[in-house]
Protein backbone atom coordinates (compact mmCIF):
# COMPACT_ATOMS: atom_id res chain seq x y z
CA UNK A 1 0.00 0.00 0.00
CA UNK A 2 0.97 3.51 -0.77
CA UNK A 3 0.96 6.35 2.35
CA UNK A 4 -2.19 8.14 0.42
CA UNK A 5 -5.39 8.21 2.87
CA UNK A 6 -9.36 9.20 1.50
CA UNK A 7 -12.29 9.06 3.16
CA UNK A 8 -15.58 7.31 1.54
CA UNK A 9 -18.82 7.42 3.18
CA UNK A 10 -22.00 5.35 2.53
CA UNK A 11 -25.50 4.62 4.15
CA UNK A 12 -26.72 1.34 3.81
CA UNK A 13 -29.38 0.44 6.06
CA UNK A 14 -27.79 -1.37 9.35
CA UNK A 15 -24.19 -0.96 8.93
CA UNK A 16 -23.52 -4.41 10.65
CA UNK A 17 -24.05 -5.31 7.02
CA UNK A 18 -21.77 -2.50 5.64
CA UNK A 19 -18.75 -3.35 6.93
CA UNK A 20 -17.55 -6.81 5.67
CA UNK A 21 -18.16 -6.45 2.14
CA UNK A 22 -15.31 -3.42 2.30
CA UNK A 23 -13.14 -4.49 4.98
CA UNK A 24 -12.25 -7.99 2.98
CA UNK A 25 -10.84 -5.79 0.23
CA UNK A 26 -7.39 -4.89 -0.35
CA UNK A 27 -6.17 -0.90 0.14
CA UNK A 28 -9.09 -0.78 2.96
CA UNK A 29 -6.96 0.51 6.05
CA UNK A 30 -10.66 1.06 8.04
CA UNK A 31 -14.63 0.19 8.33
CA UNK A 32 -16.21 2.46 11.01
CA UNK A 33 -19.67 2.27 11.77
CA UNK A 34 -21.39 5.39 12.63
CA UNK A 35 -23.77 8.16 12.17
CA UNK A 36 -23.74 10.89 10.17
CA UNK A 37 -26.04 13.44 8.29
CA UNK A 38 -28.12 14.35 11.15
CA UNK A 39 -28.30 17.43 13.59
CA UNK A 40 -27.25 15.77 16.86
CA UNK A 41 -23.54 16.52 18.17
CA UNK A 42 -22.25 12.45 18.92
CA UNK A 43 -25.63 10.98 18.72
CA UNK A 44 -26.18 7.51 20.53
CA UNK A 45 -27.78 4.36 18.83
CA UNK A 46 -31.19 4.90 20.85
CA UNK A 47 -31.29 8.72 19.43
CA UNK A 48 -30.41 7.84 16.48
CA UNK A 49 -33.15 4.48 16.13
CA UNK A 50 -35.84 7.41 17.57
CA UNK A 51 -35.64 8.69 14.02
CA UNK A 52 -35.13 12.46 15.82
CA UNK A 53 -32.23 13.61 14.93
CA UNK A 54 -31.60 13.50 10.96
CA UNK A 55 -28.76 10.79 11.75
CA UNK A 56 -28.32 7.67 8.89
CA UNK A 57 -26.47 4.67 9.96
CA UNK A 58 -23.64 4.43 7.81
CA UNK A 59 -19.95 3.14 7.77
CA UNK A 60 -16.66 5.78 6.88
CA UNK A 61 -14.36 3.53 4.43
CA UNK A 62 -10.58 5.04 5.22
CA UNK A 63 -8.78 3.44 1.65
CA UNK A 64 -5.92 3.49 -0.18
CA UNK A 65 -7.51 5.07 -3.97
CA UNK A 66 -4.30 3.66 -6.00
CA UNK A 67 -4.97 0.04 -4.61
CA UNK A 68 -8.84 0.40 -4.56
CA UNK A 69 -10.13 3.12 -6.13
CA UNK A 70 -13.63 4.97 -5.59
CA UNK A 71 -15.28 3.86 -8.66
CA UNK A 72 -14.87 0.24 -7.29
CA UNK A 73 -16.05 1.19 -3.75
CA UNK A 74 -19.50 2.79 -5.48
CA UNK A 75 -19.33 -0.46 -7.46
CA UNK A 76 -19.53 -2.37 -4.20
CA UNK A 77 -21.95 -0.08 -2.31
CA UNK A 78 -24.15 -0.71 -5.00
CA UNK A 79 -24.14 -3.99 -4.96
CA UNK A 80 -24.93 -4.33 -0.72
CA UNK A 81 -28.28 -2.06 -1.06
CA UNK A 82 -31.44 -1.67 -2.35
CA UNK A 83 -30.83 1.44 -3.99
CA UNK A 84 -35.11 1.74 -5.23
CA UNK A 85 -36.41 1.75 -1.30
CA UNK A 86 -36.68 5.63 -0.10
CA UNK A 87 -38.22 4.06 3.22
CA UNK A 88 -35.24 1.68 4.88
CA UNK A 89 -33.81 -1.11 3.75
CA UNK A 90 -35.02 -4.53 3.87
CA UNK A 91 -36.36 -5.50 7.24
CA UNK A 92 -35.30 -2.00 9.29
CA UNK A 93 -37.61 0.69 7.98
CA UNK A 94 -37.46 4.72 8.83
CA UNK A 95 -35.14 7.50 8.28
CA UNK A 96 -31.93 6.12 9.95
CA UNK A 97 -31.97 3.19 7.35
CA UNK A 98 -32.03 5.32 3.99
CA UNK A 99 -28.99 4.57 1.61
CA UNK A 100 -26.73 7.84 1.01
CA UNK A 101 -23.78 8.53 -0.57
CA UNK A 102 -21.77 11.51 1.36
CA UNK A 103 -19.04 12.41 -0.89
CA UNK A 104 -16.26 14.66 0.41
CA UNK A 105 -15.25 16.53 -3.01
CA UNK A 106 -16.31 17.64 -6.30
CA UNK A 107 -14.12 14.57 -7.81
CA UNK A 108 -16.37 11.66 -5.60
CA UNK A 109 -19.74 14.15 -6.27
CA UNK A 110 -18.66 13.50 -10.30
CA UNK A 111 -17.83 10.06 -9.34
CA UNK A 112 -21.20 9.25 -7.84
CA UNK A 113 -23.45 10.75 -10.14
CA UNK A 114 -21.87 9.02 -13.20
CA UNK A 115 -22.18 5.38 -11.33
CA UNK A 116 -25.65 6.23 -10.20
CA UNK A 117 -26.52 6.98 -13.77
CA UNK A 118 -24.93 4.06 -15.21
CA UNK A 119 -26.78 1.60 -12.80
CA UNK A 120 -30.42 3.70 -13.59
CA UNK A 121 -29.46 3.15 -17.23
CA UNK A 122 -28.35 -0.66 -16.73
CA UNK A 123 -31.80 -1.84 -16.41
CA UNK A 124 -30.83 -3.95 -13.31
CA UNK A 125 -33.97 -2.37 -11.09
CA UNK A 126 -37.34 -1.97 -12.34
CA UNK A 127 -37.86 0.93 -10.06
CA UNK A 128 -35.90 4.76 -9.82
CA UNK A 129 -32.70 4.60 -8.19
CA UNK A 130 -33.53 7.18 -5.46
CA UNK A 131 -30.50 6.66 -2.86
CA UNK A 132 -29.17 10.64 -2.65
CA UNK A 133 -25.67 11.59 -3.35
CA UNK A 134 -24.96 14.49 -0.52
CA UNK A 135 -22.08 16.70 1.00
CA UNK A 136 -20.21 14.73 3.82
CA UNK A 137 -21.15 15.66 6.79
CA UNK A 138 -19.63 15.29 10.40
CA UNK A 139 -19.35 11.65 11.36
CA UNK A 140 -19.58 10.13 15.00
CA UNK A 141 -18.58 6.85 15.45
CA UNK A 142 -20.78 4.33 17.16
CA UNK A 143 -20.66 2.75 20.19
CA UNK A 144 -17.72 -0.14 20.53
CA UNK A 145 -20.05 -3.19 20.28
CA UNK A 146 -21.33 -2.17 17.00
CA UNK A 147 -18.22 -2.29 15.63
CA UNK A 148 -16.70 -5.35 13.61
CA UNK A 149 -20.10 -7.22 14.16
CA UNK A 150 -19.68 -9.97 11.62
CA UNK A 151 -16.58 -10.53 13.11
CA UNK A 152 -17.29 -9.86 17.22
CA UNK A 153 -20.69 -11.56 17.01
CA UNK A 154 -20.82 -13.78 13.58
CA UNK A 155 -23.86 -16.46 14.11
CA UNK A 156 -25.92 -12.99 15.20
CA UNK A 157 -24.46 -11.31 12.11
CA UNK A 158 -25.46 -14.25 9.79
CA UNK A 159 -28.51 -14.45 11.52
CA UNK A 160 -29.76 -10.77 11.06
CA UNK A 161 -27.96 -10.69 7.59
CA UNK A 162 -29.94 -13.87 5.95
CA UNK A 163 -33.08 -12.83 8.21
CA UNK A 164 -33.22 -9.17 6.85
CA UNK A 165 -34.08 -10.37 3.63
CA UNK A 166 -30.42 -8.73 2.38
CA UNK A 167 -28.99 -11.87 1.35
CA UNK A 168 -31.45 -13.05 -0.57
CA UNK A 169 -31.78 -9.74 -2.68
CA UNK A 170 -28.37 -9.33 -3.27
CA UNK A 171 -28.21 -12.96 -4.49
CA UNK A 172 -31.23 -12.28 -6.68
CA UNK A 173 -30.57 -8.63 -7.81
CA UNK A 174 -26.88 -9.49 -8.78
CA UNK A 175 -26.33 -13.06 -10.28
CA UNK A 176 -25.30 -12.96 -13.42
CA UNK A 177 -28.33 -13.97 -15.34
CA UNK A 178 -26.05 -15.15 -18.83
CA UNK A 179 -23.84 -17.76 -16.26
CA UNK A 180 -27.31 -18.47 -14.64
CA UNK A 181 -28.91 -19.28 -18.29
CA UNK A 182 -25.76 -21.43 -19.10
CA UNK A 183 -26.20 -23.02 -15.77
CA UNK A 184 -29.37 -24.06 -15.92
CA UNK A 185 -29.37 -25.48 -19.48
CA UNK A 186 -25.72 -27.48 -18.27
CA UNK A 187 -26.65 -28.75 -15.22
CA UNK A 188 -29.83 -30.80 -13.80
CA UNK A 189 -32.25 -29.77 -11.85
CA UNK A 190 -31.06 -31.03 -9.23
CA UNK A 191 -27.16 -30.20 -9.54
CA UNK A 192 -28.55 -26.46 -9.74
CA UNK A 193 -31.09 -26.57 -7.03
CA UNK A 194 -28.11 -27.84 -4.78
CA UNK A 195 -25.33 -25.88 -6.00
CA UNK A 196 -26.47 -22.33 -6.67
CA UNK A 197 -29.76 -22.69 -4.36
CA UNK A 198 -28.41 -24.29 -1.05
CA UNK A 199 -30.80 -26.91 -1.68
CA UNK A 200 -29.93 -30.44 -0.49
CA UNK A 201 -30.55 -33.98 -2.35
CA UNK A 202 -32.41 -37.24 -0.51
CA UNK A 203 -30.19 -39.23 1.64
CA UNK A 204 -29.71 -42.68 -0.08
CA UNK A 205 -31.41 -41.73 -3.18
CA UNK A 206 -28.16 -40.00 -4.75
CA UNK A 207 -24.78 -41.08 -7.06
CA UNK A 208 -22.43 -41.16 -4.46
CA UNK A 209 -23.52 -41.99 -1.22
CA UNK A 210 -22.09 -45.85 -1.28
CA UNK A 211 -19.42 -45.27 -4.60
CA UNK A 212 -16.10 -47.17 -3.76
CA UNK A 213 -14.28 -46.38 -7.26
CA UNK A 214 -11.15 -44.75 -6.79
CA UNK A 215 -10.37 -41.36 -7.91
CA UNK A 216 -10.86 -37.95 -7.48
CA UNK A 217 -14.49 -35.82 -7.08
CA UNK A 218 -14.44 -32.08 -8.67
CA UNK A 219 -16.78 -29.17 -8.86
CA UNK A 220 -19.80 -30.35 -11.05
CA UNK A 221 -19.85 -26.62 -12.24
CA UNK A 222 -16.17 -25.40 -12.21
CA UNK A 223 -14.39 -28.70 -12.54
CA UNK A 224 -11.71 -27.97 -9.23
CA UNK A 225 -10.70 -30.78 -7.64
CA UNK A 226 -12.53 -31.33 -4.50
CA UNK A 227 -12.51 -34.77 -2.46
CA UNK A 228 -10.23 -38.07 -3.11
CA UNK A 229 -11.85 -41.39 -2.99
CA UNK A 230 -8.92 -42.42 -0.20
CA UNK A 231 -10.33 -40.31 2.18
CA UNK A 232 -13.69 -41.27 1.73
CA UNK A 233 -15.77 -43.09 4.41
CA UNK A 234 -19.17 -44.62 4.83
CA UNK A 235 -20.67 -42.69 7.60
CA UNK A 236 -24.49 -44.34 7.51
CA UNK A 237 -25.89 -41.00 7.05
CA UNK A 238 -26.58 -41.38 3.17
CA UNK A 239 -24.55 -38.89 1.54
CA UNK A 240 -20.75 -38.85 0.61
CA UNK A 241 -18.41 -38.55 3.54
CA UNK A 242 -15.23 -37.19 4.04
CA UNK A 243 -12.43 -36.61 6.08
CA UNK A 244 -10.98 -33.82 4.65
CA UNK A 245 -10.55 -31.95 1.13
CA UNK A 246 -7.77 -32.72 -0.95
CA UNK A 247 -6.42 -28.87 -0.60
CA UNK A 248 -8.04 -27.56 2.54
CA UNK A 249 -7.44 -23.80 0.47
CA UNK A 250 -9.74 -25.34 -2.31
CA UNK A 251 -12.87 -25.34 0.06
CA UNK A 252 -14.42 -22.36 1.62
CA UNK A 253 -16.80 -22.44 5.73
CA UNK A 254 -19.18 -20.27 5.98
CA UNK A 255 -21.52 -19.90 9.10
CA UNK A 256 -25.18 -21.54 7.62
CA UNK A 257 -28.09 -20.34 10.19
CA UNK A 258 -30.94 -21.59 8.08
CA UNK A 259 -33.65 -24.65 8.92
CA UNK A 260 -33.41 -23.14 12.53
CA UNK A 261 -29.63 -24.51 12.96
CA UNK A 262 -26.22 -23.36 13.56
CA UNK A 263 -24.00 -25.00 11.02
CA UNK A 264 -20.92 -24.58 8.90
CA UNK A 265 -21.39 -24.89 5.09
CA UNK A 266 -18.98 -25.81 2.92
CA UNK A 267 -18.45 -24.11 -0.90
CA UNK A 268 -16.21 -24.51 -3.31
CA UNK A 269 -13.67 -21.87 -3.89
CA UNK A 270 -13.53 -21.22 -7.63
CA UNK A 271 -16.48 -22.20 -8.45
CA UNK A 272 -18.83 -20.77 -4.96
CA UNK A 273 -20.94 -23.94 -5.34
CA UNK A 274 -22.83 -24.87 -2.70
CA UNK A 275 -21.19 -28.34 -1.53
CA UNK A 276 -22.86 -29.45 1.74
CA UNK A 277 -21.63 -29.40 5.78
CA UNK A 278 -18.77 -30.06 7.42
CA UNK A 279 -19.35 -31.70 10.75
CA UNK A 280 -16.99 -32.73 13.53
CA UNK A 281 -17.63 -36.43 14.21
CA UNK A 282 -16.34 -38.18 11.80
CA UNK A 283 -13.52 -40.90 12.16
CA UNK A 284 -9.63 -39.66 13.43
CA UNK A 285 -7.44 -38.24 12.59
CA UNK A 286 -9.27 -35.73 11.26
CA UNK A 287 -12.59 -36.04 13.41
CA UNK A 288 -14.14 -34.24 10.74
CA UNK A 289 -17.14 -35.29 8.28
CA UNK A 290 -17.50 -33.45 5.12
CA UNK A 291 -20.52 -34.40 4.24
CA UNK A 292 -21.43 -33.29 0.55
CA UNK A 293 -24.49 -33.51 -2.31
CA UNK A 294 -23.02 -36.15 -4.96
CA UNK A 295 -25.38 -33.24 -7.06
CA UNK A 296 -22.57 -30.96 -6.41
CA UNK A 297 -19.80 -33.69 -7.47
CA UNK A 298 -18.80 -35.24 -10.60
CA UNK A 299 -16.46 -38.38 -10.35
CA UNK A 300 -13.39 -38.88 -12.17
CA UNK A 301 -11.77 -42.36 -12.28
CA UNK A 302 -8.06 -42.84 -11.11
CA UNK A 303 -7.82 -44.50 -14.78
CA UNK A 304 -8.88 -41.48 -16.69
CA UNK A 305 -6.85 -38.60 -14.46
CA UNK A 306 -4.47 -37.75 -17.44
CA UNK A 307 -7.15 -38.33 -20.00
CA UNK A 308 -9.56 -35.51 -18.32
CA UNK A 309 -6.68 -32.71 -17.18
CA UNK A 310 -6.05 -33.91 -13.69
CA UNK A 311 -3.06 -36.17 -14.32
CA UNK A 312 -1.11 -34.28 -11.38
CA UNK A 313 -3.65 -36.34 -8.69
CA UNK A 314 -2.53 -39.83 -9.94
CA UNK A 315 0.16 -39.52 -7.22
CA UNK A 316 -2.85 -39.80 -4.94
CA UNK A 317 -3.30 -43.11 -5.33
CA UNK A 318 0.03 -44.91 -5.47
CA UNK A 319 1.32 -47.15 -2.64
Amino acid sequence: MSDIRKSATFAGGCFWCMVKPFDEEPGIHSVVSGYTGGHVENPTYEQVCSDTTGHYEAVQITYDPEVFSYERLLELFWQQIDPTDPGGQFGDRGDSYRTAIFVHDEEQRTLAEESKRRLAESGRFAKPIVTPILPAAPFYPAEAYHQQYYKTNPVRYKAYFAGSGRERFIKEAWKDREKDAELKRRLSPIQYEVTQNNATEPPFRNEYWDHTEEGIYVDIVSGEPLFSSRDKFDAHCGWPSFTKPIDDAGVTEHIDVSHNMIRTEVRSKEGDSHLGHLFEDGPQPTGLRYCINSAALRFIPKDKLEEEGYGEFAKLFKS
